[in-house]
């Protein structure tokens, strides 16, 4: 293998991003993001991932580079049968597309994105990175589900867990920036954005985390409900008259914060609550409910926390959101200092106290990175 960057590729059903990174001394060369795939001059995936090759090719880093080492494919669903980056062959894009029924809005586009990756460059080594991969060493107690066994190993029902690119890459940063082996750090890692999941990882390895099945369940996000009594459900198609497409569409489209306020954006949330609307009020607080209790209940279950890192779009920007999250919880050694919150910077940094157990980070996550050092370490060996 003679070149050192790799091409980081993330396959929507209407958009894809690319991220060239060089592995060699950490720049980026490249990136940039191909939308409304299906629509105009973009007919397809085929037409998108050919302007991406254009793009890269007009700064001189065309998919024909010698530089260019390999590709890394965001897969989001690698269910039970891929936990960790895996070189891409034909065996394994049918595998990805047998696990469609359990990611239907996100896997058909991950596997539309390496057909036409690899068909444009049939020679160069790719690799999938699963979203998965990091959640798939939490013990059976935390990941099986409460109802027949058979049933749940038919249709694969057990709690998997997303964003995992994100809280492997933050876990390690956050240890770093304690100036710790991952190893030696138990942290809790809240990736808040307009999808939000937490994280339970001791010594480096995820033991717990919020979303199961689908990215549906746990925390409140911007338009996903996270936790509800499944029986709501129930409720709604007997009383309701609700099919179960309607129901999936109010739970994953119309509910979260723009649910419970017609806001997904918690800019605009804290602007309405400073001229005291009461909805975008009730909408925050039952946001931080719902990450306190996930705080709390990690907490016992890694029974040490050494860190807690907020990151995404609003762990990384909202000093309002981690304030609230982490307020009067001086019983569990969290204390946060509300200058250094406060500030705002494109770096990690410590927000708590000198005084405080548990250090509180903010911690800027980079998926792309950790994809493309999943993939280079791959082929490299």
């Amino acid at each position: 293998m003679n070149g050192s960057c790799v091409l980081v590729l993330n396959s929507g059903s209407s958009s894809v991003k690319y991220q060239l990174l060089d592995m060699a001394d950490g720049s980026r060369p490249a990136s940039g993001i191909v939308e409304r795939i299906g629509e105009g001059p973009v007919a397809d995936h085929a037409a998108a991932l050919k302007q991406v090759a254009d793009e890269l090719a007009a700064q001189g880093l065309g998919l024909d580079s010698p530089e260019l080492a390999a590709v890394g494919h965001r897969v989001v669903h690698g269910g039970t049968r891929f936990t960790e980056p895996t070189l891409i062959t034909d065996e394994v894009v049918e595998e990805i597309a047998k696990l469609i029924p359990l990611a239907p809005l996100h896997n058909p586009a991950n596997v539309t994105g390496i057909k036409v990756a690899r068909a444009l460059r049939p020679d160069l080594p790719q690799v999938a990175v699963f979203d998965t991969a990091f959640h798939s060493t939490i013990p059976e107690a935390a990941a099986r589900y409460a109802i027949d066994v058979d049933t749940a190993d038919r249709w694969g029902v057990r709690r998997y867990g997303f964003h995992g690119t994100s809280h492997a890459y933050v876990s390690r940063a956050t240890a770093a920036l304690l100036g710790k082996d991952p190893a030696e750090v138990n942290t809790i890692v809240l990736h808040l954005g307009n999808g939000a999941s937490a994280s339970a990882v001791r010594g480096g390895v995820c033991v717990e985390t919020s979303m199961g099945l689908t990215p549906l369940e746990g925390l409140v996000m911007g338009t996903r409900s996270g936790d509800i009594d499944p029986a709501a459900i129930f409720h709604l198609s007997r009383v309701g008259g609700m099919s179960t497409d309607e129901i999936d569409t109010l739970l994953n489209k119309r509910s979260g914060l723009a649910g419970l306020c017609g806001d997904n954006d918690m800019r605009e949330i804290g602007r309405r609550m400073g001229e005291g609307d009461q909805a975008a009020q009730l909408a925050f607080d039952i946001y931080i409910h719902r990450l306190r209790k996930y705080v709390g209940a990690y907490t016992a279950v890694l029974g040490r926390v050494d860190a807690i890192a907020f990151t995404a779009g609003v762990g990384e920007n909202s000093a309002a959101v981690r304030e609230a999250a982490m307020r009067d919880l001086t019983a569990f050694g969290i204390e946060v200092d509300g200058v250094r919150n406060a500030l705002r910077s494109a770096t990690a940094r410590l927000i708590s106290t000198e005084s405080s157990r548990v250090a509180v980070a903010v911690v800027p996550t980079d998926e792309e990175l950790e994809i493309a050092g999943q993939t280079f370490d791959l082929v490299s060996a």
